[in-house]
């Protein structure tokens, strides 16, 4: 069973920035992570990371992890069951491995939100998607909706106005209050954009693929796809079982990224930070990083 000074569990922008960190510091660090990119790597368009007007989740996240292998950092594409105390160190489990590590930094970041409606995960696929940047491309010349009035919701809808004929913003409340005014300035100016305030979505409709959605006012709309952006929830599996405390439903960390368990960190959208944005998961990452690096030159003395 092979150990490591540090194992960071997560591959999106804050593993990545940790790997990188970690890399400079000249200790031996494992990444493992299901998603390389994480959530960011479905982002259609970024516009608001520095050094790039525009550039899409895929290409920036690749550049982050080409990054790290140039380091020499190993990356693992695999899910991690289990972090468990092992004498001084933890031991990773994963669905075929077992890893020991003197530190572990947490940044497993968080899972989309479904509607929790019935047929939802029979039709997945079929005409429900949760990622607009994977599938926009199968719905050229169709008519289709986004739910959601988040900056994801109408990047979404951008996307997909380059290929559908016409598409649907379903969200609940009366106006757009979390999305920037840049985004909303761009859907309103788009033709093929219709907006749907005060509206809910009750029924999913459709045997073998998403025929149409009842909304809550009585109506069916007729769709051919329909993309969920209804935020997301955090990926707390891990951080229950080794007991880290959470705040509404996040880890909670000090300004040194540390959680209540000695020599587990977190950083990135897992944690209780008030902005969820992949520079803050970043800057989280390179905090955290150093924090193990302190705790582990500071046993070795």
């Amino acid at each position: 069973m092979e150990e490591y000074d540090l194992i960071i569990v997560g591959s999106g922008p804050a593993g990545l920035t940790a790997a990188v960190y970690a890399a400079r510091y000249k200790i031996k660090t494992l990444v493992i992570g299901e998603q390389i990119g994480g959530l960011a790597a479905e982002a259609n368009e970024i516009c608001n990371f520095p050094s790039y007007k525009k550039i899409s989740g895929v290409e920036l996240t690749q550049k982050m992890r080409e990054q790290v292998e140039d380091f020499g950092i190993e990356i693992k594409n695999s899910l991690v069951d289990s972090i468990e105390k092992f004498d001084s160190l933890f031991l990773v489990k994963t669905t075929s491995e077992e890893f020991k590590a003197k530190k572990i930094i947490l940044t497993t970041g968080t899972e989309k939100r479904k509607l929790g409606l019935e047929n939802e995960n029979k039709l997945l696929g079929r005409g429900i998607s949760y990622c607009a940047t994977c599938d926009a491309a199968f719905f050229r010349n169709k008519v289709v909706g986004v739910v959601g009035g988040s900056n994801a919701a109408l990047t979404a809808a951008l996307l997909l106005s380059k290929f559908a004929n016409e598409v649907y913003i379903i969200y609940r409340k009366d106006r757009f209050f979390r999305a920037e005014p840049m985004w909303i300035e761009e859907i309103e100016k788009n033709k093929k954009i219709k907006l749907m305030f005060n509206t809910n979505i009750t029924e999913l409709i459709g045997k073998d693929k998403l025929e149409a959605v009842k909304l809550d006012n009585g109506k069916k709309l007729k769709l051919d796809g329909l993309f969920v952006e209804i935020g997301s929830v955090s990926n707390s599996k891990l951080s229950n079982k080794l007991g880290i405390e959470l705040e509404e439903g996040y880890i909670k960390v000090d300004k040194k990224q540390k959680t209540r368990i000695k020599g587990v960190f977190a950083a990135g959208d897992i944690t209780n930070s008030p902005l969820r944005q992949i520079i803050v998961a970043c800057s989280q990452g390179a905090v955290a990083a150093n924090s193990a690096y302190e705790e582990i030159r500071t046993e070795a003395n």
